[in-house]
């Protein structure tokens, strides 16, 4: 089997697998093992929830592998389960009904594993049940007889360890087999309740009414979930009380959905105790270590010595390869501005893409590590384990562990980290975590801390050298973020989204090594969102700030300037008439910025940040950041490109460090700087997070809120910190 992608959108023409399981049981690396780099993100028509297909070949068949989320049964209660089996059963839009179901298990955990199979047994679908860590299965003892599942099941099972691809040819040898054959035969738990189930079935198509059985079924045995809710939009109002009334009969003081799960896990331990064999397991590296970093104190120092490992690894790892982006910027605009007759057209290039994308790709080095160090962490175990941790600190806020993990995916980006509150029950705890997300430090934030730290912190080292400063800097600020979310969520849980703290259940994975090519996958997909959106939208901003910062250039200027220059040339020798000729330069480019559309629109809303400290310069790129914080740097790379002719470098962190007002002194000062972090830390800049958020709330209210809120909390602490300072 090898790995293609299909050209243009063909999800409708290619057949359809689908691949579930649950949450940390590999699912992710088997998808990877899969489809390889050829992997298509986007969202489900109509919701939020992202989808992840990647397109492989089966003798010769074009075949659409669909990722679907996470769950441990079908009984929907989020829009995450609903996306799921919406898949299954071929209800979403461009998506055909699956041939075949691809169900990976956890070979470590294969009783509660197999709930969620005996659901998908009902859907008519052929399935394939990867069995996964076989390796880790046998460590503790644990033998599973992969023939007799399948028989006892009547499914197709690969045994497999997803991280190096062991077993992964039967796996496609069966799935190819699968999508051909007929489904396995239905496991009919409770009868009476699902003969009740086909004849109000019969009821609701007879009126006009339209919904399959299986949904008929779940909305039954299903009380308040997402099932019920849609028999009750299409049914009459006789049809929905008959369907309490019968659910009261049959469930005979219990309810269904106990019964039923009683009923599937007698089913479930009928199987295992014919396939599956235990002995005295050893107790291994990895329980140890469990063992061990649990404990309360022990847990809190590894988290903030693992957090602070990170940041030093963020400023000292990747330092060579930023000189080496900045040495090829600079050489490409050395190289350009020989080439190019001095113009409009030269100062687009050198100063406008050169300068402005170049500033912000020089931190894809940085953006990188810190994402690596993340992806292994989460692919290694630990990350649940923090949200474990941070579970009592979070109630003491009126939220639990469950608001960490959306909190915790925000550090990548505050969209992914809003959409993953779905899998909170409570909408007020929902909004809460939502309005606290964005406090934490997302990867746009990252660049302007990376510049303002490497351009005005010492790069001192403490302790022999393990101890950096700049990274000691950029670990407060994570903290700071980190401190804000958390008095956000109890602000908010105390006033407006005052209720009661809810409950919190994590499975904790056990410790493994990442595999490689899974972590490298999610690394390559995380740079190329980068730089598509330098290739995109910072490239758009930095050619039209270029353009505002241009544009216009009045003759009398450049006339009057020219002047002078004859005048020094006829009249002064060098070294004199070279420094005279380098100051004129530089004070031509200052006037002409000053001039411009974008130095008018500097010095109208420069008023509103004086107080902060900040230059119209500062201004105007913190007002043209709106949309997307990172563009900041862009457009300082661009304003001093053009406007500051003073350096020889082309590094914006010279540039930066060399910035004077017309008096002579320093703009950027240490309490200016200070400030621009902490407005960082706190103000919304990301028209992506604020449309997401009325995405999921479906109201404007709430992301004015936040912006006003966090926009303003920003501004507030910047000028308190300048004027107190200073």
């Amino acid at each position: 089997m090898s790995a293609t992608i299909a050209p243009g959108d063909r999800d409708t023409a290619q057949t359809v697998v689908a691949l579930i399981g649950n949450p940390n049981t590999g699912k992710s690396t088997v998808f990877n093992g899969l489809t390889g780099l050829k992997q298509k993100t986007a969202n489900y028509p109509g919701v939020t929830v992202e989808r992840h297909t990647g397109s492989i070949e089966i003798d010769e068949q074009a075949v659409t592998l669909v990722d679907l989320p996470g769950t441990y049964s079908l009984t929907a209660q989020s829009p995450d389960e609903m996306i799921a089996i919406d898949v299954l059963l071929g209800k979403v839009e461009s998506l055909t009904k699956p041939k075949a179901i691809l169900a990976v298990a956890d070979a470590t955990n294969l009783r509660r594993n197999l709930f969620l199979i005996t659901q998908l047994a009902e859907l008519d679908i052929p399935i394939v049940l990867a069995v996964n860590m076989i390796d880790l299965a046998a460590k503790k003892g644990i033998e599973i007889d992969g023939e007799r599942l399948a028989a006892a099941l009547g499914i197709r099972v690969a045994p497999v360890i997803a991280s190096d691809k062991t077993g992964f040819e039967q796996l496609e040898q069966s799935l190819a087999t699968a999508i051909a054959e007929s489904p396995p035969a239905r496991p009919i738990l409770l009868p009476t309740v699902h003969a009740a189930a086909g004849e109000l079935w019969h009821k609701l198509d007879d009126a006009g009414r339209h919904l399959m059985p299986y949904e008929v079924e779940r909305a039954l045995i299903d009380a308040h979930g997402i099932a019920e809710r849609r028999f009750e939009l299409v049914a009459s109002e006789q049809l929905f009380t008959e369907l309490e009334d019968l659910r009261m009969i049959l469930s005979t003081g219990s309810s269904l959905a106990a019964m039923e799960a009683k009923a599937r896990y007698d089913l479930v331990d009928a199987v295992l105790k014919d396939v599956e064999t235990r002995r005295e397991p050893e107790v291994t590296f990895g329980e140890r270590l469990d063992q061990f970093t649990n404990r309360p104190v022990i847990s809190v120092v590894l988290f903030v010595l693992v957090m602070a490992t990170v940041f030093q690894a963020v400023f000292s790892w990747a330092t060579p390869m930023m000189d080496l982006i900045d040495g090829v910027a600079t050489s490409l605009s050395n190289l350009l501005m020989v080439a190019l007759p001095k113009g409009a057209l030269a100062s687009l290039l050198v100063d406008g893409v050169i300068a402005g994308v170049g500033s912000v790709v020089i931190f894809l080095p940085q953006i990188l590590i810190l994402f690596a160090f993340i992806i292994f962490l989460e692919d290694s175990g630990y990350m649940p384990r923090v949200a474990f941790m941070a579970d009592r600190m979070m109630r003491s806020v009126g939220l639990s562990g469950q608001s960490f993990i959306p909190m915790l995916s925000s550090y990548a980006c505050a969209v992914p980290g809003i959409m993953a509150t779905r899998v909170i029950p409570e909408r007020r705890d929902r909004i809460a975590t939502m309005l606290s997300a964005p406090m934490m430090t997302c990867s746009a934030r990252l660049p302007v801390y990376a510049l303002l730290i490497s351009a005005f912190v010492p790069d001192q080292h403490f302790m022999a050298g393990l101890i950096n400063l700049q990274g000691l800097v950029l670990l407060g600020l994570y903290l700071l973020g980190i401190i804000g979310g958390i008095i956000t969520a109890l602000l908010l849980k105390k006033t407006v989204l005052s209720g009661p703290t809810p409950s919190f259940l994590i499975e904790l994975p056990p410790y493994r090594m990442p595999n490689t090519r899974s972590m490298l996958i999610k690394l390559l997909a995380r740079g190329k969102i980068f730089l598509t959106r330098a290739g995109s939208i910072i490239f758009t901003v930095a050619v039209l700030i270029w353009a505002l910062a241009y544009f216009p250039r009045p003759q009398t200027i450049l006339e009057d300037f020219d002047n002078r220059r004859l005048v020094a040339e006829t009249t002064l020798q060098n070294p004199a008439l070279k420094q005279q000729l380098f100051d004129l330069d530089q004070r031509e480019a200052a006037t002409l910025l000053e001039q411009s559309l974008l130095g008018r629109a500097g010095r109208f809303v420069a008023p509103v940040f004086a107080p902060l400290g900040w230059d119209w310069k500062i201004s105007s790129a913190v007002i043209a950041g709106l949309p997307a914080r990172e563009v900041v740097i862009a457009v300082l790379g661009t304003i001093y490109a053009v406007g500051d002719v003073e350096s020889n470098e082309n590094a914006l962190i010279t540039r930066l460090q060399d910035a004077r007002h017309t008096d002579g002194t320093r703009v950027f000062t240490l309490p200016v700087v200070i400030g621009l972090l902490v407005f960082y830390a706190f103000a919304l800049q990301c028209i992506a997070t604020i449309a997401v958020m009325y995405r999921e709330t479906n109201t404007w209210r709430w992301p004015l809120f936040a912006w006003l809120y966090m926009t303003g909390l920003g501004y507030t602490s910047a000028l308190l910190i300048f004027q107190f300072s200073s």
